[in-house]
């Protein structure tokens, strides 16, 4: 097997246990990794989130691509989200009408202990590598 296919296993794996194969993940991570568009929505949500935009109920269904899920399916999670309390929804300060989308605290600390995980694996791999 070359070293190319000996990291490339082992970055998969090492991703898959930390996330998706995790069954210590908290709730709200295991919630957006059901399928595909939750877990491309949780991505890019938290990216605008950190990025510091506003995330209106439109532009939040906007951040994937229609191709992974419908309208409704979006509308869903969103809702879904706000329910089960790993999003906020607030009125805008200037239209009562438009709402706003952040991710809860919980969330937010969810989902940076799961990137922190991620990220010691690569530096775990990153050391194998020039141990080489």
């Amino acid at each position: 097997m070359t070293d190319k296919l000996k990291r490339a296993q082992a970055i998969i794996e090492s991703i898959y246990s930390t996330t998706i194969g995790n069954s210590s993940n908290p709730a709200s991570m295991s919630f957006y990794q059901l399928d595909t568009y939750r877990f491309f929505f949780l991505l890019a949500f938290m990216q605008e989130h950190f990025e510091g935009s506003e995330i209106s109920q439109e532009y939040a269904i906007s951040l994937v691509p229609k191709k992974f899920a419908s309208r409704i399916k979006r509308l869903q999670v969103l809702k879904q989200s706000v329910q089960l309390g790993y999003i906020n929804e607030e009125s805008s300060l200037t239209d009562k009408r438009r709402r706003i989308y952040t991710p809860s605290d919980s969330m937010v600390n969810d989902f940076l202990e799961m990137t922190e995980s991620v990220s010691n694996i690569q530096k775990k791999l990153l050391k194998l590598r020039r141990a080489r």
